[in-house]
């Protein structure tokens, strides 16, 4: 790999994260002036906002005419699109070409890498755990990684220096630490700490039609439901893509409210007591 402030970085999908990215790699002043960044995208008013801004040094409408410059490339797309972005462009990378992506699920493209990448390519699966109820390119601003986790789930073939490569680039662009973990963990653990999450806030605003019922928040309801506003066709292919493990994770959820809704149902005020104190130093307890 160049030096990262010499290396021509392209970036596939400029939304809220593709666009988070390139600002990163711009602000912080990662990418040099002998450096680049293009970036592909099919919105073409958001390509020339982009560039205008000088956020990217260019933008294009053919994935195929931009590949092969780059030395590093962010896959910003979501697992299904990825996988078939992959199948139809695989030939237009330059050899040697350092691939990342930002999916929320590991499991298959992780599959689909090991069986189907090309032998002079390095893709390294990863995830920021960062982002913005509010997509698209418009609000790329408002996607802090300042002190952030980023999730890396390596593939056997990696090469140890564009592994090292990669981390120090995401720790340049802000991210306070990396966990490095197989595919299947992090779909077991982003079910709960993520899918979960949205799926709790959507049936929260789905379970009550008043749309005035923010009159009576005092922050709770606002603090639980920010994600509620969230991107539909994305999440329910996450959702649908990882079931298997959100299942489970719901059902553990399912299990705990059913556990606190028997206490309040019975008037065991120290049955409750105990489990809402056990909550509080549990929840004190995590990193």
């Amino acid at each position: 790999m160049k030096p990262l402030e010499t290396s021509t970085v392209g970036i596939v999908g400029l939304g809220l994260m593709g666009g988070a990215i390139a600002l990163a790699l711009r602000s912080e002043g990662i990418i040099g002036t002998t450096g680049r960044i293009l970036a592909y995208d099919h919105n073409r008013d958001t390509l020339a906002a982009a560039q205008a801004e000088g956020i990217i040094d260019a933008g294009s409408y053919a994935a195929e005419s931009m590949l092969g410059h780059c030395d590093l490339v962010f896959l910003c797309l979501t697992p299904t699109k990825l996988l078939r972005f992959m199948e139809s462009q695989m030939a237009a990378f330059q050899p040697g070409t350092l691939i990342t992506d930002i999916a929320g699920i590991k499991g298959s493209i992780v599959a689909a890498m090991e069986r189907t990448l090309r032998e002079d390519l390095d893709f390294i699966p990863g995830h920021p755990m960062a982002g913005s109820e509010m997509g698209g390119f418009i609000h790329a601003r408002s996607c802090r990684f300042k002190g952030k986790n980023y999730i890396l789930t390596p593939l056997k073939r990696n090469k140890p220096e564009n592994l090292g490569f990669l981390k120090t680039l995401i720790y340049r662009m802000g991210f306070g630490r990396i966990t490095e973990t197989s595919a299947q963990e992090h779909d077991r653990n982003i079910a709960f700490t993520s899918q979960l999450c949205h799926v709790i806030a959507a049936a929260l605003i789905d379970c009550e039609p008043d749309t005035e019922i923010t009159r009576f928040g005092g922050g709770s309801f606002e603090d639980l439901t920010r994600i509620a506003m969230l991107n539909a066709p994305m999440w329910t292919e996450l959702f649908i893509e990882n079931q298997e493990e959100l299942l489970q994770r719901i059902e553990q959820f399912a299990g705990s409210l059913d556990k606190l809704k028997s206490y309040i149902a019975r008037g065991a005020g120290p049955e409750l007591e105990q489990c809402l104190q056990t909550v509080r130093e549990r929840r004190a307890s995590m990193v």
